[in-house]
């Protein structure tokens, strides 16, 4: 299940996830995400930067089950995965300080833009619904959305492929 501020599920604040992956073809794929703004910690992030490498973009909140439970994987996978950047976005915690404590506790070690407002998920409308919360993209050395997984990660190794997969089209395309 993920996390979200659409009543699916009666009072929780959840819709379901599928963690499903969905992969898009070169080929079909929209312009490149374009999404800036501040991280936890108040220094400008802008997703442009990470042009030419392969990105995760993970949406999370520090009260959501599925996060707190994923986040751990990702931490592994970001120390894992040379070849790709990892880029959160936190988009319900009440204050940067909350989503801070919640990284220092599970040593997340990547940036995280801070956006409870919800603005950030704008820059994917049109390409992918990030509506389920968690929802992890990954983008090409474009910028653009090669793989969507809706909900908790099924595994590291599910991730671990789906990059490997984007970065090695990247290599061979």
């Amino acid at each position: 299940m993920g996390c979200s501020s659409l009543q699916g599920t009666g009072d929780k604040g959840y819709i379901e996830g599928d963690g499903v992956v969905v992969q898009i073809p070169a080929d079909k794929r929209d312009a490149p995400v374009e999404l800036t703004g501040k991280s936890l910690t108040g220094e400008p992030l802008d997703l442009a930067d990470l042009r030419g490498e392969v990105v995760v973009v993970n949406t999370w909140w520090s009260g959501c089950a599925p996060c707190r439970t994923e986040m751990p994987m990702l931490v592994k996978a970001d120390e894992q995965l040379k070849q790709a950047a990892f880029f959160g976005i936190n988009i319900r915690d009440a204050s940067p300080e909350q989503g801070l404590a919640f990284e220092r506790r599970l040593d997340v070690n990547y940036p995280s833009l801070y956006e409870p407002g919800g603005k950030a998920l704008l820059a994917f409308s049109g390409k992918v619904s990030l509506n389920s919360i968690p929802t992890t993209a990954v983008l090409d050395t474009e910028g653009r959305v090669a793989a969507v997984i809706s909900g908790p990660i099924p595994s590291k190794l599910t991730l671990t492929e789906v990059v490997e997969d984007v970065v090695a089209e990247q290599r061979d395309g």
